[in-house]
C-alpha cells in the first residue's frame, strides 16, 4: 500500500502560508513548491479549511492564507484534519475472519496500533506550526516569489 503524503503536503503548504502572511497564495503557486498538482493542494487545503486552519478567497487576488497564527496551530490539529493514521497495518485476508486465531491477532494488533497512534498524537500536540517554520526559515527556506 502506498503511504499517503497528505500530512507532509499540508505541513509544507502551511509553512509557506505562514512565511508570507501579507499574501494569499494560489494552489498553483503552492503546487510548484510542493512538486505536486494544484488539485492535490486544493483537496488538502480544503480539509484544513473545514478544520478552521486555513482560509480561502476567490477572485483574481484570491488564494489561501492561515486562518489563525502559526503559534496557535498544533501538528495534531493538522493531523486530525487530514483524517488519516500515521501507522498502517494490513489486515488479514477477509476470507480468514472465521478463524479464531486471525481474529485474535487482528484485535491484538489493532489495539497495539491504536495505543501507538495515541502516543504519536500526544507528541504532535506539543509541536506547533511555528516551530517547524522557525526551523525551516533558519535553514534558508526559500519564499515564493
Amino acid at each position: 500500500m502506498k503511504r499517503s503524503s497528505r500530512l507532509s503536503i499540508a505541513l509544507h503548504a502551511l509553512v509557506h502560508l505562514h512565511a508570507q502572511p501579507a499574501r494569499q497564495l494560489t494552489s498553483a503557486a503552492l503546487a510548484g513548491c510542493l512538486m505536486t498538482n494544484a488539485v492535490v493542494v486544493r483537496r488538502v487545503l480544503g480539509e484544513l479549511r473545514e478544520a478552521g486552519i486555513v482560509a480561502a478567497s476567490k477572485g483574481p487576488n484570491g488564494g489561501w492564507s492561515l486562518a489563525r497564527p502559526a503559534a496557535e496551530i498544533t501538528l495534531r490539529q493538522v493531523y486530525e484534519a487530514m483524517g488519516e493514521r500515521l501507522l498502517v497495518r494490513t489486515e488479514s485476508d477477509p476470507g480468514d475472519v472465521t478463524c479464531a486465531i486471525v481474529r485474535s491477532v487482528d484485535r491484538v494488533m489493532r489495539d497495539f496500533l491504536d495505543d501507538a497512534e495515541a502516543l504519536l498524537a500526544a507528541r504532535l500536540a506539543r509541536v506547533r506550526l511555528s516551530d517547524i517554520a522557525t526551523e525551516a526559515m533558519g535553514a534558508g527556506f526559500p519564499r515564493l516569489g
